[in-house]
């Protein structure tokens, strides 16, 4: 008689224990996927799944799994998120490590969102009730396989790869061969436009005069830059119809600031006179008409520095001095007091102060022309300021600060019409603060580059000119950067508008350099607005339709 041989594969198949309250780890996953609130990666949730699922007999090991499986959720929870990866945290440690106890505490909370509380409470307790009847985990289980059969794109948008869009070449912005062939806005088409974009601004350069006559008007150019102001900031602020904006003769409508960070930010300003540059290009050394303040030295100007605060965080002024070749000594604060202090403990100065200390300075030098770039981080998150009643430092209020901000500019403003003094004003924020964030990024981040982060404000202000100006701002409608700037400081810096009263100020801000596509990068991110859509890449993956709110 034939002896059966021994079946290993129905002992271990027994052995199925289910997801256990790992069906809820993946219900709030999916959820949060319907409302568009994760990028949610199929195939890797489905795998995890399947590590949690498969058949382990001795109990022990059983519970061993389950131990090293809560590293591996957190690590996936975290891959599924809208954070930037990982590895860019770890990238700005250094930075990171300047910030204070209480900014840190601070940050952690914009993390947790009190409605998503609630709403994971009720899914846990729906799940521990009806886990009494149903074998959750099936449904679990056929719900993580059709997501990965169809797709994200029919629950939100695509994970990588932008969905192929059809459209004429009359309605893109980049360049297509053929007149009306349609194109497709897939990853190849983006990539190319992008380069392409690059390519045709690296030809552009602002062409400075050569000289200035001598009997030329002395004029002064003020560069005033703000961290953390976008339009988006004023108008969840409350304050997009601040008189100052009224003030200005000329105002930038679509300004990109092309960066997010303070850094890149200041650099692109600073080289200014040449077309927009990729990131990478930015710590690159650059042809010297590039530079702005470079340029106005060799019209005469002499070159001037003056910050808010002490410029060491993140070695902004190695980074002014290296990068963007301003070697002028920073004014110092003298007997000012601070107003604030940084996110890293550093003191900060009111802006109305230091302007106007500076200024009373200025009139009584010697120096014909100057030029100066101006750098305040009163918005910066993270400042805090002595509260008057306790004498703690407690967070400071941004809608309370840029309405200080605001007031004092307007102030300073006043205060140069006073003195009679001819000179070119130049207002441009670095980039917004993010108060509202989005479905991306929680406000207050900045990593990914998006629209409301980087349409910042810009104008210019003619003060003690002679010529007849508008009582409203002239608005410059085109997309815009900084090469726009660095072109009307060109043509005004002859002081012919403080001459006549019949300078065409319209004719100056005719045929100003404009973006035929608004790019705007960090490092490992990059967004560009095609036919009034915005397109997003992460770490050189595939391009995707950015989800507004």
């Amino acid at each position: 008689m034939q002896q059966s041989s021994a079946v290993v594969l129905p002992a271990v198949m027994s052995s199925w224990r289910g997801l256990g309250l790992w069906n809820f780890y993946f219900i709030t996953k999916l959820v949060l996927l319907w409302y568009g609130q994760l990028n949610f990666h199929a195939l890797e949730n489905l795998a995890f799944a399947a590590f949690l699922l498969f058949p382990l007999p001795p109990q022990w090991l059983h519970r061993l799994r389950h131990v090293l499986a809560i590293p591996l959720g957190v690590a996936l929870y975290y891959y599924d998120s809208w954070l930037p990866p990982f590895n860019r945290l770890l990238a700005n440690s250094a930075q990171v490590s300047q910030f204070s106890a209480d900014y840190m505490l601070e940050l952690a909370g914009r993390f947790i969102n009190p409605t998503w509380l609630a709403v994971g409470l009720i899914l846990l307790v729906g799940y521990l009730f009806v886990s009494q009847w149903l074998r959750v985990t099936s449904f679990t289980v056929a719900t993580l396989v059709l997501v990965l059969v169809v797709g994200n794109t029919q629950l939100f948008v695509p994970r990588q790869g932008v969905v192929p869009v059809l459209m004429s070449t009359a309605a893109s912005s980049a360049p297509v061969a053929g007149d009306a062939a349609p194109v497709v806005i897939d990853d190849a088409f983006l990539n190319t436009a992008l380069d392409d974009f690059y390519a045709s601004q690296g030809q552009q350069v602002t062409q400075f005069p050569g000289a200035l006559a001598a009997d030329a008007v002395p004029v002064d150019v003020l560069m005033l830059n703000i961290c953390s102001l976008a339009w988006d900031d004023l108008e969840e602020s409350g304050m997009r119809q601040h008189p100052l904006w009224a003030k200005m003769d000329i105002l930038f409508d679509d300004f990109n600031s092309a960066a997010t960070y303070s850094g890149p930010a200041v650099l692109r300003l600073l080289r200014a006179s040449c077309g927009q540059a990729s990131n990478a290009d930015l710590y690159r050394p650059g042809a010297k008409q590039c530079f702005l303040f470079e340029n106005l030295k060799q019209l005469g100007y002499t070159d001037g520095l003056l910050l808010n605060h002490t410029g060491r965080f993140d070695n902004m002024l190695g980074l002014l001095r290296d990068g963007g070749r301003l070697q002028a000594e920073a004014s110092p604060f003298g007997e000012l007091r601070p107003a604030l202090t940084g996110f890293d403990g550093s003191p900060i100065y009111r802006d109305r102060d230091v302007l106007t200390q500076w200024w009373q300075q200025r009139l009584s030098s010697g120096s014909p022309r100057e030029a100066l770039f101006y750098n305040s981080i009163t918005l910066h998150d993270g400042n805090r300021r002595l509260d008057k009643v306790t004498g703690k430092a407690v967070s400071a209020d941004y809608k309370v600060s840029l309405g200080q901000v605001l007031d004092d500019l307007d102030s300073f403003i006043e205060h140069l019409q006073a003195s009679a003094k001819p000179v070119l004003l130049v207002i441009v924020a670095e980039h917004g603060a993010a108060l509202r964030g989005d479905l991306m990024q929680v406000k207050g981040m900045r990593e990914i580059p998006s629209p409301t982060v980087t349409h910042i404000p810009a104008g210019v202000k003619l003060i003690n000119a002679k010529a007849q100006l508008s009582q409203r701002p002239l608005h410059i409608q085109a997309p815009s950067s900084y090469q726009a700037l660095s072109e009307l400081i060109a043509r005004l810096v002859d002081g012919e508008a403080y001459r006549t009263a019949d300078f065409d100020l319209l004719g100056v801000t005719r045929d100003l350099p404009q973006l035929d596509m608004v790019v705007a990068e960090n490092e490992g991110s990059v967004m560009v607005r095609l036919h009034n859509e915005h397109y997003l890449r992460m770490e050189n993956q595939g391009w995707m339709p950015y989800p507004q709110r």
